[in-house]
């Protein structure tokens, strides 16, 4: 079982028998965010939808997924390991889910289809990955992901890859002579590289010799908290430079443990990198899953198990994956409402929501 999976889970698990109705919006979200919410075309570049392994799913996922504001989603497929027929089997199962549900669900192909998720009012899914073990070493096989719509994709998870260094490989090596033609490859097939989990050295080559704009979809600052799977203010101005855009995660990895990261801690990352990067470069990335997180010590355990035994555990992690006050379905409009009451216009708060990175996504993609 790895964290993937029970993100996909956590939403069955809140709406289960006996469980309490999940926690759609929070109280205290001033008229201003809410109409800036409901106005906004809202993206999450790293958040998982609430599905089932079974057809049709609990009516309360589907209302969870109608009641959000969010308009779409990049979701990570193939979780930290997963082999090629694994990953070609949930692609499956996320277009069968697509398309079950027409009229809740959209597969983001293209740049328009962001603007078609938000004008049809559904939710659109934008699939990406964040390992390299499904392509097996074939860089060949990016053009088949990428024409079953895999439009954001890594070169390595935390470890070592046979392309890159992810950010706890030893020794931090950079891009391999296989990783460069992995990027050429994406380059020319129009496909996002994504550097979250790259280490300083495969962001900087990465950086050096992309034909586009990394991205980072999902990160924090080591300025505020300095860990692993947090960027250097070097990395943050050098993706902001090239065009791209940093999204600020809602992960433990925001504060030292053993304290379980606020609202208060995750605006400081999003308010630090906003002044690095400019208003124009930076937005969300959950890295989580719609619903609000609410696993069993048992099932967390069952997660660290697996991670630990993999090598991909990250430090601090000793501690459920949420922010206190962000747990929820509505979370970007939480984010938007605390920018405008840290004296942020209107505008920021608008472009953080998730026109920046469907603007960055659009150049990439061409």
């Amino acid at each position: 079982m790895n964290r993937r999976d029970l993100l996909l889970s956590a939403g069955a698990l809140a709406v289960a028998a006996g469980a309490p109705r999940p926690v759609f919006a929070a109280d205290g979200i001033s008229a201003e965010a809410h109409v800036l919410y409901e106005r906004a075309l809202v993206f999450d570049a790293n958040l998982s939808p609430p599905l089932s392994d079974k057809f049709p799913f609990p009516p309360e996922m589907i209302a969870m997924v109608r009641d959000s504001g969010v308009n779409a989603v990049k979701t990570s497929l193939g979780g930290t390991d997963s082999n090629f027929e694994d990953t070609i089997a949930e692609i499956a199962f996320f277009q069968r889910a697509i398309e079950y549900y027409p009229d809740v669900f959209l597969q983001v192909r293209q740049a328009s289809d962001f603007a078609r998720a938000k004008s049809e009012k559904k939710f659109g899914i934008l699939f990406s990955f964040e390992s390299v073990e499904m392509f097996e070493g074939k860089i060949e096989r990016i053009e088949l992901f990428r024409d079953l719509g895999v439009r954001v994709m890594q070169l390595s998870y935390n470890k070592a890859s046979p392309w890159a260094a992810g950010v706890l490989a030893d020794p931090p090596t950079g891009l391999t002579e296989q990783g460069r033609k992995a990027v050429a490859s994406m380059n020319d097939l129009g496909v996002a590289i994504d550097v979250s989990h790259a280490n300083e050295a495969t962001s900087k080559d990465a950086l050096a010799v992309s034909k586009t704009s990394p991205i980072i979809t999902h990160a924090g600052c080591n300025a505020v908290h300095r860990h692993p799977r947090n960027k250097s203010d070097a990395i943050l101005k050098a993706v902001a430079d090239r065009g791209g855009v940093v999204g600020i995660y809602d992960l433990p990895y925001l504060a030292a443990s053993p304290k379980q990261p606020n609202l208060d801690d995750y605006m400081a990352h999003m308010t630090h990198a906003l002044k690095i990067c400019g208003e124009d470069h930076v937005g969300i990335g959950s890295d989580s899953g719609l619903g609000p997180w609410d696993l069993s010590a048992e099932d967390f355990k069952k997660m660290e198990d697996h991670r630990h035994a993999i090598g991909v555990a990250a430090p601090e992690e000793d501690r459920p994956m949420y922010v206190e006050g962000l747990n929820m379905a509505r979370r970007s409009e939480v984010i938007a409402d605390a920018l405008l009451k840290r004296g942020y216009p209107a505008r920021v708060a608008e472009k953080v929501l998730g026109s920046n990175f469907v603007g960055a996504l659009t150049r990439i993609w061409g």
